[in-house]
């Protein structure tokens, strides 16, 4: 689960961080009074969506202005004029796509005196199988520009669960930041605190980019993007009950009702598999034949015919789908389970797109002959390989 810039801000703010002052608004009317609250003389105006690239963002409205979704007001004016032009508008940057997302929230924080701008990430370290911080010098550009371009100037610096942020470790971040005096300092106070912060509240990542030595030589958080590990949201109802649903996809806030693995794509071929690596290959040879895949979807290992049903639903409600793919391998799942909840899915929404149907595994003869008896104009498939050719051929038309 992600959050918004500001509300990342509140939280690492109770956790000891330097953040500066601000506020949201959700309506227009609220900037003129947040701007006095804050006094200037430099205004931050910052639109607030779950995506990276705000400030090189574009609006789709011209009313927008070209100033991108992060701005300096000068002006308490100034403030009240962005806002005005912000708020509700589509906001695109690299991360969006093309559509987009509407500005529903604005953060509004104190401007600050830029003296160098650094990286700093914590996310969980699969080469280690640890927390790791991830530091660079160069702040404010996207980390993977950095790391193709030059990755001698990334620092990754595993922690040990045991023992925490050691000063050992808070020192190699310093040196990998090049901080010294009053930021040296203040890092080696603030990187215990970001850990602390990611670890008691199941982060999956915490990134401050740019994390900024200002000219007085302090530290502060100029951004910060949190995501939670949704397996341990039970356990943070605090955390819960900051989500947004207006920047999730309707089709994902569906899936988690039935505790499907859904992530939507920008393809057109649904997918409906039974395992996460499987769908995954699923998804890699509709692209090995020359189309792309709407969704990954995993309906996991011991689905009933609801959940199946409801995972079918999904798949159709999206209208960029063209044709379907079912591919399921039967171990805990059975295959007559997943023909009947394709079935009576069916049944209740119709089927307008071509279906192929690969079913292997447990009961995989019942499955089949539930099926061959309905009147659905169904695809069979051997394999994989013969059901991605055949969902990709039914889709162009061949």
């Amino acid at each position: 689960m992600n959050i918004h810039e500001y509300q990342a801000k509140a939280l690492l703010k109770e956790y000891g961080a330097p953040v500066a002052d601000g506020l949201p608004i959700f309506s227009a009317d609220e900037a003129g009074a947040v701007a006095e609250k804050l006094g200037g003389p430099l205004w931050v105006v910052k639109s607030q969506i779950h995506a990276g690239g705000r400030g090189k963002g574009k609006f789709k409205e011209e009313s927008a202005g070209e100033k991108g979704g992060v701005r300096l007001a000068f002006s308490k004016e100034e403030v009240i004029e962005f806002v005005g032009q912000m708020l509700g508008a589509t906001l695109v940057t690299n991360q969006t796509g093309e559509a987009g997302k509407q500005v529903n929230r604005i953060y509004i924080e104190d401007g600050a005196d830029i003296d160098r701008e650094l990286y700093l990430s914590i996310l969980v370290d699969r080469t280690s199988g640890r927390v790791a911080f991830v530091v660079s010098t160069e702040g404010g550009m996207d980390i993977e520009a950095v790391a193709e371009e030059t990755p001698d100037k990334i620092l990754t610096v595993p922690i040990n669960p045991d023992a925490g942020v050691t000063a050992d470790n808070a020192i190699a971040l310093c040196d990998a930041l090049k901080l010294e005096g009053t930021a040296r300092d203040d890092g080696m106070h603030l990187f215990p605190i970001l850990y602390k912060a990611f670890v008691e509240k199941d982060m999956s990542l915490l990134e401050i980019n740019p994390l900024i030595v200002m000219e007085n030589q302090r530290l502060r958080v100029l951004d910060a993007k949190v995501s939670f590990d949704g397996n341990a949201l039970f356990r943070h109802p605090d955390v819960m009950a900051l989500r947004d649903k207006t920047e999730e996809d309707a089709k994902e806030i569906e899936a988690s009702k039935y505790d499907l693995a859904y992530v939507a794509l920008d393809g057109n071929i649904g997918c409906m598999v039974n395992g996460a690596g499987l769908a995954m290959a699923t998804m890699d040879i509709i692209k090995l034949y020359g189309a792309e895949p709407a969704n990954f979807l995993d309906v996991g290992g011991g689905a009933s015919v609801e959940k199946v049903t409801a995972a079918f639903k999904i798949i159709t409600s999206d209208p960029n789908v063209k044709g379907i793919l079912v591919n399921i391998f039967g171990g805990i799942m059975r295959c007559d389970v997943i023909a009947q909840g394709v079935l009576t899915a069916v049944q209740e929404v119709g089927l307008e797109v071509p279906l192929v149907v690969r079913l292997e595994g447990t009961r995989v003869e019942e499955g089949k002959k539930l099926i061959a008896e309905s009147d659905l104009n169904v695809i069979p498939a051997d394999d994989l390989n013969d059901a991605a050719q055949k969902i990709v051929a039914a889709v162009k038309g061949a």
